[in-house]
């Protein structure tokens, strides 16, 4: 099989370009999708129905990362592919993924047991479905990955929430509370792996040959360790809180926790989608690896430190306002973990590059070294309260930046003067804005007043400062819209 593009002219710079604008399209688009989603059912669900569904993320993630194997990222290092590659992954990942919700589906009553409630059996034994379907669509999704087809990817992600979102929202009028949630993650990942067979235009076929896996295990087999380390790390919170406490609980945090995630994960998914292509492009030539990923760096510093900021800046407004009152306990938390979200898109990127130049062994054994700290740390502080526990989660996940660093300085050269110079100027900006707005509007009572006069003056501080400073990263973005706006233009005239 031979794999095209879109283009196949187009240069990689100008491909990087439109990975990024459909990626931060997409994102933004699906983003916007999830807050009027999630503040409809945020107003019909109660903690509780959020918190059950937290209990059993972990399980699922787990599952997943499994039945993916890290094949994704191996096919992308594969200097030529074949459908027989392809192929090979599919009917491993469905036949593996089969064989661990059977797992999982006698396992219920355990899960349930563990967390104390028996709704738990039935609700987990629909919900693992996901699963499942998610691994049909794994082999074309690699496909689209590997060829760059941001955009199609983007249709894909984009329908696929909005069906989804539009069949949660109306079991949860109806009253399916915990249920609406559940069939919203099982209808996402089934129209996903449909439409990932659509637009790459590829489909499994037998006899299958299997020995394409047993090549590329020796790089996936350290992803799937890694990715399940990761998981239970970034989960450890939902199983900790759902063992000590309520559900209640369980679900203030997850609510916190999801807001955080759709802020940092917007940027995160953007470069995901270009950074590890690239880096394996560009693999044989370390400085222009070193320029793009400065450049990178500096993008991601001038999106992720308003936003997350900015968000931790109205948390108490937006949760109040959009939410209700009910889920005031959840802004604290949600501050806290903003801090956490404004530095998580450097470590995705310090990984990408890491995965990019091909040493899985490096990603897994520095995740799993994150993770034995978290874990420490989460032991230690549990004791003092869920405020308390954060304040340590976040503190280390921030720090192990360091650890990405000395690896990503072995690979590049960037020393960390560098990797301060690049982010500096936009966290200093940024940190100024929102201390401003902070004071000039504390004396306020009105929470409207209060939330659209932070957004406004950081939005506006934000541009016109970089403005004034002739900021090479703001200048580009305003040139890059502006010739897309006239491509736009001139394809409807």
């Amino acid at each position: 099989m031979k794999e095209t593009t879109a283009d196949q002219k187009e240069t990689l710079k100008e491909k990087t370009a439109k990975g990024l604008f459909w990626g931060g399209m997409s994102n933004a688009a699906q983003q916007l999708l999830n807050l009027g989603f999630g503040i409809i059912l945020a107003r019909k669900l109660s903690q509780a129905d959020y918190g059950l569904v937290g209990m059993l993320t972990i399980f699922s993630l787990i599952a997943v990362s499994l039945q993916e194997g890290g094949f994704i990222s191996a096919l992308n290092r594969k200097k030529e592919v074949s459908h027989r590659d392809y192929n090979a992954v599919f009917w491993t990942c469905s036949l593996v993924s089969l064989g661990i919700y059977v797992v999982l589906f006698f396992a219920a009553p355990l899960i349930a047991d563990f967390y104390g409630d028996q709704r738990l059996v039935s609700l987990s034994r629909v919900f693992f479905i996901g699963f499942f379907i998610t691994s049909l669509g794994i082999a074309p999704r690699a496909l689209l990955f590997r060829n760059m087809m941001v955009r199609q990817a983007a249709i894909v992600s984009f329908v696929s929430l909005l069906l989804s979102g539009l069949l949660a929202v109306v079991m949860a009028i109806n009253g399916f509370a915990y249920w609406g949630i559940a069939a919203q993650t099982i209808a996402n990942v089934a129209l996903m792996s449909g439409l990932n067979f659509w637009y790459a235009r590829w489909h499994p076929t037998l006899p299958v040959d299997f020995s394409p896996v047993k090549e590329m295990f020796a790089f996936s087999s350290k992803l799937i360790i890694t990715s399940m380390v990761v998981i239970v790390n970034t989960n450890v919170f939902s199983v900790i809180l759902g063992r000590k406490y309520t559900a209640h609980v369980v679900g203030n945090y997850t609510q916190a926790n999801k807001w955080n995630y759709m802020g940092w994960s917007l940027i995160s998914n953007m470069l995901y989608g270009i950074a590890q292509p690239v880096f394996a492009k560009t693999d044989e030539d370390r400085q222009r690896q070193k320029q793009i990923f400065r450049k990178l760096l500096r993008f991601t510093a001038f999106v992720t430190f308003p936003a997350m900021f900015g968000l931790g800046l109205v948390a108490r407004e937006f949760i109040v306002i959009l939410l209700g009152a009910k889920w005031l306990e959840s802004a604290l938390l949600l501050q806290l973990l903003c801090v956490m979200g404004a530095f998580c898109p450097f470590s995705n990127l310090f990984s990408s590059l890491i995965i990019g130049r091909g040493h899985s062994s490096t990603y897994m054994w520095c995740n799993i070294g994150l993770c034995v700290v978290q874990l420490l740390g989460v032991y230690f502080s549990v004791g003092y309260g869920i405020e308390w526990m954060i304040v340590v989660y976040v503190a280390i996940n921030v720090g192990w930046l360091l650890v990405w660093h000395y690896y990503v300085r072995r690979e590049i050269d960037i020393s960390l003067i560098e990797v301060v110079r690049d982010l500096t100027p936009y966290l200093a900006i940024t940190l100024a804005l929102c201390y401003a707005a902070h004071l000039l509007t504390a004396a306020t009572d009105n929470l409207y007043f209060s939330f659209a006069a932070k957004v406004v003056f950081v939005v506006s501080g934000y541009c016109l400062t970089l403005w004034l400073l002739k900021s090479v990263i703001f200048m580009e973005a305003l040139d890059f819209f502006r010739h897309r706006l006239i491509h736009f233009n001139t394809k409807e005239r």
